[in-house]
């Protein structure tokens, strides 16, 4: 059978590397997983809770494209709970994952051969997705001293049709303030680009709360999901918040690609967001682990490090140690027993010299693991 070359798109590394990770366990190795940026608690109970009793009660078909009225209508009320912004429900479009929102926004906003804009380093499957739909990712090289965000001068020269940004970032965890996504949103704007804000990590905050891009513009495209802060990875329910005028298009490409986002986590998601308190909790395990991270990494000899203003990630420069970050996260793997993510999943240019660590697991789990990469350290004379 014959492949397209839309489908000649790279592997996602992390991907490789949890199935190193498993193959190693069902070895009968113990493990210490900092590779996924997964939350290692479950779906809050009263989304478990909300999901046996619908089994019980309803047949789960298909729902509306958009999703359901009260789940669209329950986002709209979030963004008036964390941003104070009036938000009409009719503009939300509930996805299967943020990744099925992806798919729909790239489809409804850009025609075949646009041009992309994205920072780098960044989530590669955004990459991958364009490139699947024979669009054309455009990565820009961000600096250090702007915390690996880009800035409208990094894109002053760059020909393209839609700017994607995500705060905080994958696999920085660095956030852009409002003056800052507002100057990108205005530069995206003044040459007739989409902007398009990934917010998948919103709610998973340390010492400022992350912007929303709708609180600048209504003339924005945002992608969020129930996956980070709602812990839901694996319930695949996402959403977009798009202009009105958008609307339309996004649901008769929703309608064809995937009817519609899975009943049953539809529900659960629902239910996930009165689940305050829980979440919460999983925040102050968050906040611990970050504490532990900025402190353990160094001494561990993982001293190039910017302390993350969200998320659940530190990004480490390991250029000076070696410059094939693959090779490295496979011997830690082997010789430490902890997973960490190379960087060139996230920069195929400087990605080489860099790690990243997810500290989504439980503490005991990371306080294992820095012990662990303290001894790999030591032993190969690093520390």
């Amino acid at each position: 059978m014959r492949n397209s070359t839309r489908g000649a798109v790279d592997p996602f590394i992390v991907m490789d590397v949890m199935e190193a990770a498993r193959q190693a366990e069902q070895a009968g190795r113990h493990i210490i997983h900092m590779e996924v940026g997964q939350p290692g608690t479950p779906a809050p109970a009263a989304a478990r809770d909300a999901l046996a009793k619908a089994m019980q009660d309803e047949s789960l078909g298909y729902t509306v494209a958009l999703g359901l009225p009260a789940l669209r209508s329950r986002i709209a009320q979030l963004y008036g709970e964390w941003y104070n912004v009036d938000l009409d429900p009719g503009r939300v479009v509930v996805t299967p994952g943020s990744s099925g929102g992806f798919i729909l926004a790239f489809s409804a906003l850009f025609d075949a051969g646009d041009r992309v804009a994205l920072g780098a380093p960044g989530y590669p499957s955004y990459r991958q997705i364009l490139k699947a739909m024979n669009l054309v990712p455009v990565e820009v090289q961000s600096s250090a001293e702007n915390r690996l965000q880009p800035t409208p001068a990094d894109l002053e020269a760059v020909d393209y049709q839609g700017l994607m940004v995500a705060s905080p970032a994958n696999p920085t965890g660095t956030m852009l303030g409002r003056p800052e996504l507002s100057a990108l949103i205005s530069a995206a704007q003044a040459r007739g680009a989409a902007f398009l804000s990934d917010e998948i990590y919103h709610g998973i905050e340390y010492e400022a709360k992350a912007v929303s891009a709708l609180e600048i513009s209504d003339d924005v495209c945002v992608i969020n999901s129930f996956s980070k802060y709602f812990s839901m990875t694996g319930w695949r329910a996402g959403w977009l918040v798009l202009p009105e005028d958008n609307i339309r298009q996004v649901e008769r490409l929703a309608q064809n690609m995937f009817i519609c986002a899975p009943h049953a986590s539809q529900l659960a998601a629902l239910a996930a967001m009165d689940a305050g308190d829980e979440l919460e909790q999983n925040m102050a395990v968050y906040r611990k682990n970050r504490a532990l991270m900025l402190e353990g990494l160094p001494q561990a000899g993982f001293d190039r490090i910017a302390p993350p203003d969200g998320a659940f990630y530190v990004y480490a420069d390991i250029s000076h140690l070696t410059d094939d970050s693959r090779a490295f996260a496979r011997a830690i793997l082997d010789e430490a027993g902890v997973a960490v993510t190379p960087g060139l999943d996230f920069d195929p240019v400087r990605g080489g010299g860099t790690l990243r660590f997810s500290y989504a697991r439980s503490t005991a789990d990371i306080e294992e693991g820095l012990e662990r990469l303290r001894g790999f350290m030591q032993a190969r004379g690093h520390i």
